[in-house]
């Protein structure tokens, strides 16, 4: 059945209005929640300068599709001129999770670019950590496809809350004192570094604007778990939801405990420090212990 001029341009103005809407949305309800600790976040960290060219990496979840929207509100408003690209990488979805995407892409009015990797089937029949493999073969294709498009910086969705659980992960699960940071230079591809624009914003507040506007994302849409909430293996998956119900717990007795986990990596006194790595160097308080006497 042949679609009509009129129907077309009805069904256009629909999607227009629809974008719109989304759009305020972001600059009136959520302007605190969202708009503005994004913001923050590019200017605190400093992560978006002049003459920056950005690919937004988008996987087609609602992180990555909130980032690209606030993406393209910052490109409207920011006074520092840059440019931005929207990349989605597809490691091997399936047809009708591709479609999800391209769907959500085009209602939301996001220019992607789609480039085509074999990552699931390379990794499928790998049996020791192939999430671990399948994600560090994503960032370097991701880092690789942004350079060759030429741009210096690639932006990824991690959130708040990403932060304070692997701040606790990390303590409880692998003994060191680590985060996960705002921005990082690449170490295998020169000049290229990556930023985490949404560095302030809660996951709650995600979902709330994913809600708001009747919206509908990607959950996962890896090969080995079609339920999982994040590319990871069932392992670590399972101590992150640990951790999650751990910081809920904790927050029954004191509001502030998030805040204080995320501030804690701010505020570390290297005077109370057993010791330390800097530059994958170990230093011992006891190195300069009788020499401070």
């Amino acid at each position: 059945m042949e679609i009509t001029v009129q129907e077309l341009r009805k069904l256009k103005k629909e999607e227009a209005d629809f974008c719109s809407k989304v759009e305020e949305s972001l600059r009136k309800k959520f302007r605190k929640s969202i708009w503005c600790r994004f913001t923050k976040a590019v200017k605190q960290y400093e992560l978006v300068k002049e003459g920056d060219c950005i690919a937004v990496c988008i996987s087609g979840g609602k992180d990555s599709m909130l980032m690209a929207k606030l993406f393209q509100e910052l490109k409207r408003h920011n006074q520092v001129s840059f440019e931005v690209k929207f990349l989605v990488m597809d490691p091997g979805y399936s047809p009708a999770n591709r479609k999800i995407i391209e769907e959500n892409a085009k209602k939301l009015q996001i220019p992607i670019t789609i480039y085509e990797s074999d990552i699931f089937d390379s990794v499928f029949h790998v049996e020791k950590s192939p999430c671990y493999l399948c994600a560090r073969m994503r960032r370097g294709h991701l880092y690789s496809y942004a350079k060759e498009l030429g741009c210096n910086k690639i932006a990824l969705g991690h959130h708040y809350d990403d932060v304070i659980e692997t701040i606790l992960m990390g303590m409880l699960y692998g003994a060191q004192i680590q985060t996960m940071m705002p921005k990082l230079h690449s170490t295998n591809f020169e000049g290229m570094e990556l930023i985490r624009p949404m560095y302030l914003i809660r996951e709650d507040d995600i979902k709330a604007w994913r809600d708001f506007n009747g919206l509908q994302f990607l959950q996962c849409a890896c090969k080995f778990t079609e339920e999982c909430s994040s590319c990871d293996n069932e392992e670590n998956q399972s101590k992150r939801i640990e951790i999650r119900e751990l910081i809920k717990t904790l927050k029954k007795t004191n509001p502030f405990v998030e805040g204080n986990i995320f501030k804690s990596v701010e505020n570390v006194n290297l005077d109370t420090v057993v010791a330390y790595k800097k530059d994958g160097e170990k230093h011992h308080f006891l190195d300069t212990y009788d020499e401070e006497e």
